[in-house]
C-alpha cells in the first residue's frame, strides 16, 4: 500500500496542473501517504495557466455581482418561491397527511402551537418551536410536517410523491421545503466543547466578531485550518496535505461518536476539537459538508478569514444568497491534495484579493442572517404556505399544546 500511495503523490508532483479526478488514494499505517509534496513553481506554464483561471473566475464573478437588498429578509426570498412552486396549484389534506409520516406534525390553530406527543430529536424540536411559538400569534390556523432528521424525504427520482415536508437542508433532487435549522436556537450537534450542543447563533454572532476584532487579518496565521470528524471521505485530501505541508495547512480529524478504529483519523491520533472563536487565528478556513450540510459554514464567516467551500449539492435556506468568489472560494468536492495547495499559494501570494473575499463574505453574513432574518424567513415561509392549503385545518385531538 505504501508503494502505491508513493507513486500516486509522485505524480501528483509531475502533474502540477489541478485535476478533477476523486482523491481516491488512502493510509494503511501513520506514516504512510506523508511524504512532501513539491512546491508550485509560480513560473511554470501550468502555474500561469491556474492563475489565469482564478483571476477570471473572480472577475467574471464580480462583473455579474448585484449585491441583494437587506430589507425584511430579501436576500432569502427567492428561495421560499423556489421551494414551494412544486405546489403552486394548491396543497391537499391528502398531501399533508402522506407528509406527517415524513416528519414531526405541528399544528398551529387559533394562534396556538401544538406538536404530536413524540419527537424523535427534542432538542431539535424545541430549537424549531423556538421560532414557530413566537410567531403563532400572526400565524392563520396550518399544519405542517417538520423533519429534524439530517437527510431530507422526498426525491422524486426516486419514485416519492410530492409532499410538501419541511427540512433544513436538500440538494437540488429533493423536492422538500427548506426551513432554517434548529440549530440556530438549540439542538445543534454537541461535542466535548459544546456538551449540549453548539449554542445560540445570535450567541455566536457576538463571540466570534468579538474574538475577530482581536485578530485583524494581519495578525492571522497564513494557513489554511480545519478540524472536524470524518464524517466524508472529501475531507481526506486535506488532511493528507496537512501530513506533507504542515507549515500551510493545519487539518487534523477528531473523534465522533461513530469512531471505531484508527482508519476514522486516517491512522494519526485524534485531534483536541477547537472552538469557533479559536478558528479566527487563520486566514483560511475550510468548509466541508456533514451527513447534509454543515452548521460550521455561517460560523466561519464571522471570523473575517477567508472561507474555503468545498462541494455544492447541500444547501440550507441562505447558501443562494452566498456567491461564490465573491463571498468565498468554492472547492470542487473531488479536489486533490495539489489543487487544493494551488488554491492556498495563489491566495497566499494574492493577500489584499483574499482579504476582499473575506471582509465581503463577513459583510454579507453579517447583515443577512441576524436573528430577526431568521424570523422575518419563518413568517414568510409560513405565510405563503398557509395560502397554498386548499382545506381548513382542524385540529387534532392527540397533540400536545406547546
Amino acid at each position: 500500500m505504501r508503494a502505491s500511495c508513493c507513486t500516486f503523490l509522485v505524480l501528483l508532483i509531475q502533474n502540477n496542473f489541478p485535476k478533477t479526478e476523486s482523491n481516491t488514494e488512502t493510509c494503511s499505517s501513520e506514516n504512510s501517504c506523508t511524504e512532501k509534496l513539491s512546491d508550485t513553481n509560480k513560473y511554470s506554464k501550468e502555474s500561469n495557466e491556474w492563475t489565469s483561471k482564478i483571476k477570471r473566475s473572480i472577475e467574471l464573478a464580480e462583473i455579474q455581482y448585484v449585491p441583494c437588498k437587506s430589507v425584511n429578509c430579501s436576500c432569502h426570498s427567492k428561495v421560499i418561491d423556489d421551494d414551494l412552486a412544486p405546489f403552486k396549484t394548491g396543497i391537499t389534506k391528502e398531501m399533508v397527511a402522506s407528509a406527517f409520516s415524513k416528519g414531526t406534525k405541528y399544528q398551529i390553530i387559533d394562534k396556538k402551537l401544538y406538536r404530536q406527543i413524540d419527537c424523535h430529536f427534542p432538542a431539535r424540536c424545541a430549537g424549531v418551536e423556538h421560532y414557530l411559538k413566537e410567531l403563532s400569534a400572526k400565524m392563520p390556523n396550518i399544519e405542517l410536517s417538520v423533519n429534524t432528521r439530517d437527510w431530507p424525504q422526498v426525491n422524486p427520482q426516486w419514485g416519492h410523491k410530492n409532499v410538501p415536508v419541511f427540512s433544513f437542508s436538500k440538494t437540488k433532487d429533493y423536492s422538500d421545503i427548506m426551513y432554517p435549522a434548529w440549530s440556530f436556537w438549540e439542538g445543534g450537534p454537541a461535542i466535548s466543547l459544546y456538551p449540549t450542543g453548539i449554542g445560540r447563533w445570535d450567541q455566536h454572532r457576538r463571540s466570534i466578531t468579538a474574538v475577530a476584532d482581536k485578530v485583524p487579518w494581519e495578525k492571522k496565521v497564513a494557513q489554511a485550518f480545519f478540524r472536524g470528524s470524518r464524517t466524508s471521505e472529501e475531507r481526506d485530501a486535506l488532511i493528507l496535505l496537512s501530513r506533507s505541508q504542515p507549515d500551510l495547512v493545519d487539518a487534523r480529524y477528531t473523534k465522533n461518536q461513530a469512531w471505531k478504529s484508527d482508519a476514522d483519523t486516517l491512522f494519526a491520533e485524534p485531534a483536541k476539537e477547537v472552538s469557533f472563536e479559536d478558528h479566527c487565528k487563520y486566514k483560511y478556513l475550510f468548509n466541508y459538508r456533514g451527513v447534509a450540510a454543515s452548521f460550521r459554514l455561517k460560523h466561519l464567516f464571522l471570523c473575517k478569514s477567508l472561507v474555503f467551500h468545498v462541494g455544492e449539492d447541500w444547501l440550507e435556506f441562505f447558501y443562494p444568497s452566498l456567491k461564490p468568489w465573491i463571498h468565498y472560494i468554492p472547492i470542487n468536492s473531488k479536489a486533490t491534495q495539489e489543487d487544493i495547495l494551488n488554491y492556498i499559494i495563489f491566495f497566499k501570494n494574492n493577500d489584499s484579493l483574499a482579504k476582499e473575499i473575506a471582509d465581503r463574505g463577513f459583510q454579507h453574513i453579517w447583515d443577512n442572517l441576524k436573528e430577526k432574518d431568521i424570523i422575518c424567513y419563518w413568517r414568510k415561509l409560513l405565510k405563503k404556505y398557509a395560502k397554498l392549503l386548499k382545506y381548513e385545518v382542524v385540529k387534532s385531538e392527540d397533540l400536545l399544546r406547546i
